[in-house]
């Protein structure tokens, strides 16, 4: 039988003793959590597709997002298709793509990381140009940030955020390269 130190054996029976994929991106030992960029997208892909009316002759649609992490600015970027459709446009619709980027936050009461005061970046529109490409990116763009102003990256169950005796709470986030990282206090 092979020779197991004191440490060892207790962290096998703590092991066997809790469920520890509920807790995949936690590391108690340094007090943070780590969500992944492949989880975040999972995350805000379910709360697409959106749209919203402006003005009641506007519907903007946005879909199928893309996340991205820009660490250096500490902001999460995300880049979707939009629709903006209206029976003043010759065509009745216009296609293309917007990027916003967004700081977070975390909102204690729901549990959860939210995007907070997001700003559209780019906008691009297909076969709309001049006066009317800007009127429309004007308006693009700040019902996609209506849109996901306040939108879920990731929700904390109860359960997640005790272990052993020790209830954590969210303090700094950190957007990183691949993740998020928030810390546990």
């Amino acid at each position: 039988m092979p020779h197991c130190s004191r440490r060892q054996l207790c962290l096998a029976a703590l092991g066997a003793a809790l469920p520890w994929r509920a807790w995949a991106g936690f590391n108690f030992w340094t007090s943070e959590y780590t969500a992944t960029r492949s989880e975040l997208q999972a995350m805000i892909a379910k709360q697409f597709p959106m749209s919203q009316r402006y003005a009641d002759i506007v519907l903007v649609a946005v879909s199928d997002p893309q996340l991205d992490l820009n660490a250096a600015a500490n902001r999460a970027a995300i880049t979707a298709r939009v629709l903006i459709a209206s029976s003043l446009l010759r065509a009745g619709r216009v296609d293309g793509t917007i990027a916003l980027s967004s700081a977070l936050r975390y909102d204690a009461a729901a549990r959860a990381i939210r995007l907070e005061q997001p700003k559209a970046e780019r906008l691009e529109l297909q076969g709309v140009s001049g006066g009317d490409a800007e009127r429309l990116q004007q308006i693009g763009g700040l019902v996609a940030q209506e849109l996901l102003q306040g939108r879920v990256l990731r929700t904390f169950t109860a359960e997640e955020l005790s272990f052993g005796n020790k209830t954590y709470e969210i303090g700094d986030i950190t957007v990183l390269a691949d993740g998020i990282k928030v810390e546990l206090k």
